[in-house]
């Protein structure tokens, strides 16, 4: 049913967020359940080159959808990619006859660390988050493999908060392999790996496996060598960048 029109934009955004949170499907990648926080961790394959990967991840109003906004349109999204950038949204003034309406504005997350080409990681509670005393981190790790780039999107999120852990954090999920989804979209994807490596303190009978096509009795097919998944793993790709 259509959100009702007479509600301001702000609103309405409000009221998307939590549509999509209560309808996210059940996901397999939250990494990290505890007692205070989660890990979502999602992870794609593109044909795009790392630097087109770059300059569409630092443009989120072509990408990001915008049913998970809160003035309803992506279009309205900026991100500044440098140490103290804003990924912000504006909210537009509301034509309504008779009221005297101001533009506003919202911060999803602040840049800490933007290196071009290889990794951008932002602080900040997305969504109805944003209304609990949390912080949520969320490192977006680029590298190259020999199927195309690879792109880890991981999001741990911890502090106090009165949503049912279990449930919100089925429903971060839900969103954020969304969110990666819809990027990967407009950079060709190619997988979406089946196995991913464990985070440290995983229990490794958890961590599902890719299905290697072997018949019982014959020697499991040679998987293609690729770069670890994990985000610290993958941060170690920086070489002889700036210091974590």
């Amino acid at each position: 049913m259509p959100l009702n029109p007479k509600l301001p934009r702000l609103a309405s955004g409000a009221l998307l967020w939590a549509a999509a949170f209560s309808a996210a499907p059940l996901a397999a990648e939250v990494k990290l359940l505890g007692d205070s926080g989660f890990v979502s961790r999602h992870e794609v394959i593109v044909s795009a080159q790392p630097t087109a990967v770059w300059l569409a991840l630092i443009s989120p109003s072509g990408w990001w959808q915008s049913q998970h906004t809160w003035s309803g349109e992506a279009a309205n999204l900026t991100l500044t990619p440098q140490a103290g950038g804003c990924f912000c949204e504006r909210i537009p003034e509301v034509e309504e006859r008779g009221r005297l309406t101001l533009e506003g504005s919202v911060e999803h997350m602040r840049v800490v660390q933007a290196y071009p080409e290889r990794a951008l990681r932002m602080r900040g509670a997305l969504g109805p988050l944003q209304s609990e005393p949390v912080d949520g981190v969320l490192t977006i790790v680029i590298s190259t493999t020999e199927q195309g780039t690879r792109i880890v999107w991981e999001y741990n999120v911890g502090g106090t908060m009165r949503y049912e852990l279990p449930v919100i954090a089925t429903a971060v999920d839900g969103v954020m392999g969304a969110q990666l989804a819809a990027l990967a979209s407009t950079l060709g994807p190619v997988a979406m790996p089946q196995a991913t490596a464990p985070l440290p303190g995983d229990d490794p009978a958890t961590v599902p496996q890719a299905d290697d096509g072997a018949r019982p009795g014959t020697a499991p097919a040679q998987a293609p060598q690729i770069k670890p998944s994990a985000v610290d793993e993958a941060f170690g790709d920086l070489g002889d960048g700036p210091p974590r």
